[in-house]
This record gives structure tokens, sequence and C-alpha cells, in this order.
């Protein structure tokens, strides 16, 4: 099968033989492409430069997309459940990262939407980050103009913050870790 459609269950077999970029989640098949817009990648890169810069000291990594991110029931990633690629990852345990990417759930992922993925990352990746203990998960959303913060309490995002023009983005997870909001989505 060189592609999946958008009608079929599929496992992580079958997403070994997909061309292209494709995420898994609850056995649909998520295609990757288009390429993401310019301000996608520009915020992606002001992020990605922010998240090293303030970790470089610390034992944790931060990998941008394509980069894939393993999560599975059992703890047995010869054959997970769910393949996603965030557009940031930030790992923490060094244990959890394989020549293919990462095993179990990085201490912070950040998605910066698009139109075409925004229903998928409010929705399927919210709930698929939430159960498999993502400790924190930034939605950026340059289209409203917002970054939403959500942090792990008990199992489940309670902690929701929403940042706006003119206010640092905190993070919970790190809390010495400030980016001003117009570094990210600057107003035209």
């Amino acid at each position: 099968m060189a592609k999946p459609d958008n009608k079929g269950i599929y496992n992580f077999q079958d997403w070994l033989t997909w061309e292209g970029a494709w995420e898994l989640i609850n056995g649909k098949a998520y295609n990757m492409s288009p390429a993401p817009t310019s301000m996608h990648q520009f915020i992606v890169g002001e992020l990605h430069f922010s998240l090293r810069t303030f970790l470089q000291n610390q034992k944790c990594y931060v990998f941008v997309a394509p980069f894939d991110v393993y999560f599975s029931e059992n703890e047995q990633y010869d054959t997970p459940d769910h393949v996603v690629q965030p557009d940031l990852s930030v790992i923490c345990s060094k244990d959890q990262i394989t020549k293919n990417g990462c095993h179990g759930a990085p201490s912070l992922i950040i998605e910066v939407l698009s139109p075409s993925t925004a229903l998928k990352d409010f929705n399927e990746k919210f709930n698929l980050y939430q159960k498999y203990g993502v400790n924190e998960y930034w939605i950026v959303d340059p289209g409203n103009q917002t970054v939403h913060v959500y942090t792990l309490e008990d199992g489940s995002y309670q902690d929701r913050r929403l940042y706006t023009e003119g206010q640092m983005i905190q993070s919970k997870q790190f809390p010495e870790l400030a980016i001003p909001f117009h570094q990210l989505i600057r107003l035209e």
C-alpha cells in the first residue's frame, strides 16, 4: 500500500508502508502535506531558537518536525499504537530518544496551527497527548493570534492558559521559560 485512504482503520505495520509523511492516530491516517506556510515556519523557528537557548545547559533536547513520536498502550514500541510529528518536541529523558524518534511522552509538545490541522491539533492530538502524559502542550494559533498552554494535573489538562498580544508566554513545566508573544506572532 503506497497511501492510505481516509476510510480505513490502520496500524503501525500499515504506516511503515506508506509513502510520504503521515501520522497515525487512533487507527486513522493523517497526511502531513501540503508544506506549512511561511508564517508557520517562522513561528516554529522562533520557538525552536527560544527553547534551545533556554535548555542549552539542561538535560533536555528540542526536536523539530519531521520527527516521529511514538505512543503505545503496552509500552512496546516495536508496534506502537500512534505515530505523530509534533512541530516541536522537548524530551528530557535521553532514554526515550532513538534513531527513529521518541518513544513515549515528551515533556513539552508544541503545535503551530495551520487551517488544515486545527481540528486535529485541538481534538485528536489534545486527547492523545493528555492520555499518554505529555506534561505540557502548547497550541499556537496564528490566525486568531493566541497561544494556548495546557498543563497536565492529575492525568488531565486542568491548567489551561490563553496568551495574547502584549503578554509573556509562560511555561509551568519550565518556570523560568518566558517567551514574549510579539516575538512569535508579529502583527502587521
